[in-house]
């Protein structure tokens, strides 16, 4: 049965991370010591369900979490710093602190390093996700010892809940733009205004006209999504926020 540890320091291991060109040691002290930490591991980079769910769940709820108490989100798995730094890029993981446990040390020592040689991992962490407050952990949500890769309760949300189940999640915005429009750049300037942080689509660079056309049934840009409801251009955008302030 994997092991709860609860009530219990983290393991103290010293991590190899190379941090503009140079190798740096950064300890567990370094990373919890005075703090309020959400730790969420998984069995690698660039898998699947840890790069669509896991790593963009916590991503995404990151200025949520700030504002109820926690100072860091890291991401652990038993994966070199080379691969961790590579993947944090393709993530677009601003707001996590990838943590790459190469020998398995840190996992290890809060026993739940897993063999996965029937898919040519080696030893890998069992997917989890812990507060951890001044070292010490306060909560563990460890996923059920079943076949293959279950992911139920180690997310982000589940976490939030825990934390805060009346916290109020940020709002999901898209917007469709196109370099040198202004009025692209109207309606990014309100979203940024109401704290909305976006995810942007550029036209001719990332889509198509004929993709705005097919989600929005328009041609023309901007076009704003908010929490998946097509708002539209920057006008529409301007009154929205008069009669729905966020």
């Amino acid at each position: 049965m994997l092991p709860n540890r609860e009530g219990q320091k983290v393991p103290n291991v010293t991590f190899r991370t190379r941090q503009n060109d140079e190798w740096v040691n950064v300890t567990t002290d370094e990373l919890f010591a005075g703090k309020n930490v959400i730790v969420f591991s998984l069995p690698g980079a660039f898998t699947p369900t840890c790069s669509s769910t896991h790593l963009p769940g916590y991503n995404n709820l990151a200025q949520t979490f700030k504002d109820n108490g926690v100072d860091d989100i890291i991401c652990m798995s038993v994966n070199d710093t080379f691969v961790m730094n590579e993947w944090a890029k393709d993530q677009d993981a601003a707001h996590i602190k990838l943590i790459p446990d190469g020998n398995g040390e840190f996992t290890d020592g809060m026993g739940l390093l897993v063999d996965k040689t029937d898919l040519g991992f080696g030893k890998r962490s069992w997917r989890y996700s812990m507060l951890v407050k001044d070292g010490v952990i306060d909560k563990m949500f460890i996923e059920p010892e079943e076949p293959g890769d279950p992911f139920k309760v180690s997310d982000a949300d589940t976490m939030l809940r825990y934390i805060n189940p009346e916290a109020a999640k940020p709002k999901c915005v898209s917007i469709f733009t196109k370099v040198g429009c202004p009025f692209c750049a109207k309606a990014k300037a309100m979203l940024q205004e109401h704290k909305l942080p976006y995810e942007e689509m550029v036209l001719g660079k990332d889509y198509t006209v004929r993709s705005l056309l097919a989600v929005a049934g328009a041609t023309t840009v901007p076009q704003v999504f908010i929490d998946g409801r097509l708002v539209g251009g920057s006008e529409a955008l301007e009154a929205y926020f008069a009669t729905a302030p966020v």
